[in-house]
């Protein structure tokens, strides 16, 4: 893996985005991973080690988590900013067609350069979100995001996150371990904080997360081959949502995945294989 940065233009001024890369073998098609909101590009570190055989993968860090820059102007944490770093990111590896797999608040990015006219998107993976997104999950996410706990170790710290992310399902404790590195930043006075701008939530709390959010008529433009997985006991995307995405816009193709929530975390063996299979396709 080798870190990169690019420089990106956003509403006031540039900020500074981190991303990794996975060359793969010469020529191979570009995967570009999206991660959720409060997390970083490393949550597909252990799908990309097994991509990178046949593909060339790339995960970045959305600005305000992991290595990226903190923006000025927290109502800049918007999925406009997000969608046209992205679309920077995309000129900035070569390419005249990507495919894209987003979890949670990245697939909603990936659905809105999907749907756009002209776009170099040539497959998507959706993960566990969808174009209507359930505001109980909505609720769920508010009663964590944006606040800045301190940990006396890492241990502490994964401790919460385990709390925080249950819908992950059963994970290897290793995995939880690797996660909690992650996702830790040590703070001026010593403890450890989650790696992300707590500002990222002032457009999140906003009030929308009252009601269900709908998406179809982005979701309706999108062409593309596109599979969308689920956690069978997600409060995101709701199973008649997820059904309904197999009959409307791209006509998905439709995966679950028993014993967890939001989201499949993309490492486990059985996860990692139905992206890969796709992709091949």
């Amino acid at each position: 893996m080798i870190e990169h940065t690019l420089a990106c233009l956003g509403r006031h001024g540039f900020h500074r985005l981190a991303y990794y890369e996975w060359a793969g073998p010469p020529a191979a098609p570009t995967v570009l991973c999206l991660h959720g909101l409060t997390r970083n590009g490393h949550d597909f570190d252990v799908l990309a080690e097994t991509l990178r055989a046949e593909f060339r993968v790339v995960a970045l860090d959305f600005p305000g988590r992991g290595q990226s820059e903190w923006l000025s102007h927290p109502k800049d944490y918007v999925n406009e900013t997000y969608a046209v770093d992205v679309a920077a990111l995309i000129a900035r590896l070569g390419v005249e067609r990507v495919d894209i797999v987003g979890t949670s608040m990245g697939g909603i990015v990936g659905m809105a350069l999907a749907a756009q006219p002209g776009n170099p998107i040539r497959k998507l993976v959706i993960n566990d979100v969808g174009p209507l997104i359930a505001k109980s999950g909505l609720k769920r996410i508010r009663r964590y995001v944006g606040r800045d706990p301190s940990f006396v170790d890492i241990a502490a710290l994964e401790a919460t996150l385990r709390w925080v992310f249950a819908g992950f399902g059963n994970l290897p404790d290793s995995t939880w371990r690797r996660m909690a590195e992650q996702s830790a930043r040590r703070k001026p006075d010593g403890m450890f904080g989650f790696n992300y701008d707590p500002k990222i939530a002032v457009p999140f709390k906003r009030g929308w997360f009252v009601r269900n959010i709908s998406l179809w008529k982005l979701y309706d433009a999108i062409a593309c081959p596109t599979l969308v997985l689920r956690g069978a006991d997600s409060d995101i995307l709701h199973r008649a949502d997820a059904e309904a995405m197999t009959r409307r816009g791209p006509r998905a193709k439709l995966i679950e995945f028993a014993g967890m929530g939001h989201a499949p975390s993309l490492t486990m063996p059985d996860q990692i294989a139905c992206v890969r299979d796709f992709l091949r396709g």
